[in-house]
């Protein structure tokens, strides 16, 4: 018996419902530079964001149960509305994010400073996903 949870090093991925793959590649792929791992059109991108993967689906096309004999039998899932990401950054990387974006035309939602003293930056995804850009130090331990 295991009295406790087993400690995680992190989260390996998240993922964000769009309706577009040919929008969302250009945005996570072309504006912010992620590097697309794979696509299965109609389907998904996955993008590599550091360590972690962002994954993006059509949500109507992961609610669709697997067949009993698939070789991959995720389980169904699916979300309605913007959800939400964040991208890590230096502290000192965030002003050429913001600078960026603007040169970009790219229109920032957001931006300050939180009560620890990280900064964070938000935008949309073209199907209306909250992205943010944040110093990494936000979540960090006194």
């Amino acid at each position: 018996m295991v009295s406790s949870p087993p400690k995680s090093p992190g989260v390996l991925e998240a993922a964000v419902y769009v309706t577009d793959l040919d929008a969302t590649e250009a945005f996570y792929s072309g504006l912010l530079g992620l590097e697309v791992i794979t696509r299965v059109e109609g389907r998904h991108v996955f993008f590599r964001c550091g360590e972690s993967v962002i994954l993006t689906f059509i949500a109507s096309a992961t609610q669709i149960p697997p067949a009993p004999d698939a070789r991959l039998p995720v389980p169904p899932h699916g979300a309605t509305g913007p959800g939400h990401v964040c991208i890590a950054s230096d502290a000192q990387t965030l002003e050429d994010w913001e600078t960026y974006l603007k040169d970009n035309d790219v229109e920032i939602e957001a931006d300050f400073t939180w009560p620890v003293g990280a900064r964070s930056i938000y935008l949309r995804d073209p199907a209306g996903n909250s992205v943010e850009i944040a110093d990494r130090g936000l979540w960090r331990r006194g």
